[in-house]
């Protein structure tokens, strides 16, 4: 069966809820797909999980070489990738197009096949340009009930804020619902060590030389629990006028995430620097600076760069 899709899957100790993941994915309306799983050393039944339905569905699953190592969700999904694109031929993926999956959430029938509209709707003028097709999400119990509809506004993100240097300073794309093509993947490899997850290495990429498109409907229920590697949050302004936050502000020690941002930012200039233009080099630079040490140099930094980037 020609594949021309891969939905690649890294678990981790995810066996309480992989088997309805899994379902959903037998269930998309788009039948031309194949999983591509890793396992990330996991201490559960999560590898036998995915064994039984590779036997089960032998045309559906192709599964890494068992590999106690725990590499973490960023290094196990750049694994996967690597590996797929190095046995293009072999999975009869050409044209390759490659989405990501978590063990832990249901993807709605259509998630696949609305997405590949889009995809080739977005490379329709020229397929070498780099894509990644991204979607809003509806936000659900570790029970599968209902929290928020939209991911999106319950995190207070403005997903209009998708220029390079925004992106930069702060990530649009939830990985889960992602589909890039070949020529976003093998752009965006080797991902650093210093990436703060794939999908972010993947969305700085896509928009520096190619194309970000969204669709504001949710694909996916993302399931949150008390394993989530991330998971959503409920957006609350701050409150600017308390002297608890202005205190933070002026004494409080630098922000953790803000680090990570800097040294991301660092790595993608290191890597890209001849390819990227004057202005994002530049941006990029000014995103660098977040790794300072100090709490308020780096909130103006941050201030300045968020400017930068409108």
């Amino acid at each position: 069966m020609a594949s021309p899709l891969a939905i690649l899957l890294s678990t981790y100790n995810g066996e309480r809820f992989l088997a309805e993941q899994l379902d959903s994915l037998l269930s998309q309306t788009w039948r031309d797909f194949i999983v591509v799983a890793r396992d990330d050393g996991s201490t559960d039944s999560s590898r036998a999980i995915l064994e039984n339905y590779a036997k089960r569905h032998p045309d559906r699953f192709r599964l890494l070489p068992e590999d106690p190592v725990n590499r973490g969700a960023c290094a196990s999904f750049a694994l996967i990738l690597e590996t797929v694109l190095e046995r293009v031929p072999e999975l009869e993926l050409e044209p390759a197009y490659l989405m990501f999956c978590d063990q832990d959430d249901i993807w709605c029938a259509d998630k696949v096949e609305r997405q590949m509209k889009l995809m080739r709707e977005t490379e329709a003028d020229d397929p070498s340009v780099p894509i990644l097709v991204h979607s809003d999400l509806q936000v659900v119990s570790s029970e599968n009930q209902h929290i928020a509809p939209s991911f999106a506004t319950y995190q207070g993100l403005d997903t209009r804020r998708n220029r390079f240097l925004q992106i930069a300073i702060s990530n649009l794309v939830t990985g889960c619902t992602a589909l890039i093509n070949a020529a976003l993947a093998r752009r965006a490899l080797p991902i650093s060590p210093d990436a703060i997850m794939h999908d972010w290495w993947l969305a700085l990429t896509a928009s520096a030389f190619g194309k970000v498109a969204y669709i504001e409907e949710p694909t996916i229920r993302y399931r949150q629990h008390d394993a989530n590697t991330i998971g959503a949050r409920r957006h609350s302004p701050a409150k600017l006028t308390r002297w608890s936050h202005w205190r933070r502000l002026i004494t409080g020690a630098p922000n953790p995430h803000l680090l990570e941002v800097g040294h991301q930012a660092r790595a993608f200039l290191r890597q890209y620097h001849a390819d990227l233009s004057r202005g994002q080099r530049r941006g990029l630079w000014l995103c660098s600076l977040l790794r300072v040490r100090v709490g308020l140099p780096q909130k103006i930094v941050y201030r300045f760069a968020r400017k930068h980037g409108e």
